[in-house]
């Protein structure tokens, strides 16, 4: 099957049960060459009723190992908390200047960790200042209905109670996300299927072997 050019197109198959879902499989890949695209994070936010808080002790972690965020891509519901535990022999020092969330962590040794509460929705950016390929993105949505498609290029939603929602998936590399309604009732399955043109990945690379940074 060939998927039409634009940017991220979502497949016919929407109009036909999405109408009808209570739980949702969702797909996603390429429209080049049809390949699973992993990292892509889909979410539904709720239109008729607000959405349940995140869990007063909702923890995520994102670690620094071998010299890299890991993992590259997290999805949070507002309110969360996200360690920063380094695993490396060396000292890190994290940062992001996007406008949802700017924060630093300064030179922190091995085996160090701190934790950033994410209270505003967006897409967050963070680096190293030290080691400049190091790169990672918070995605911090305003829904509890959410899920990042594995290698795969699948990911399966929580059950989502009746009622309108907001889909919406975003990868670090499209060019924007698509967003679209839907409408869910009980007892019902959806598999969809969308086709996204990633834009060239751009990420710095360490040469395979190369020295790793002593700091």
């Amino acid at each position: 099957m060939r998927f039409p050019s634009s940017s991220l197109f979502l497949c016919g198959l929407l109009c036909s049960v999405a109408g009808a879902a209570d739980t949702v499989k969702v797909v996603v890949r390429t429209t080049l060459d049809e390949k699973p695209v992993a990292d892509a994070v889909v979410s539904a936010t709720p239109l008729d009723q607000s959405a349940p808080p995140a869990a007063a002790d909702e923890t995520f972690q994102i670690e620094q190992k071998d010299q890299e965020f890991q993992p590259y891509v997290t999805a949070v519901q507002v309110g969360a908390r996200v360690n920063f535990p380094n695993r490396d022999t060396v000292q890190h020092h994290v940062y992001s200047l996007s406008k949802p969330k700017r924060f630093e962590i300064p030179l922190y040794k091995s085996g160090a960790s701190e934790t950033v509460v994410f209270d505003t929705p967006g897409i967050i950016t963070i680096g190293c200042n030290i080691h400049d390929w190091m790169l990672a993105y918070i995605v911090v949505l305003p829904t509890p209905y959410f899920a990042k498609t594995d290698s795969t290029g699948a990911a399966a939603l929580p059950p989502l109670p009746p009622g309108r929602y907001r889909l919406e998936v975003w990868h670090p590399r499209a060019p924007a996300p698509l967003v679209q309604e839907i409408t869910s009732a009980p007892e019902q399955n959806a598999v969809l299927e969308f086709a996204v043109a990633l834009k060239p990945d751009k990420r710095i690379r360490r040469a395979p072997g190369g020295k790793s940074s002593d700091y």
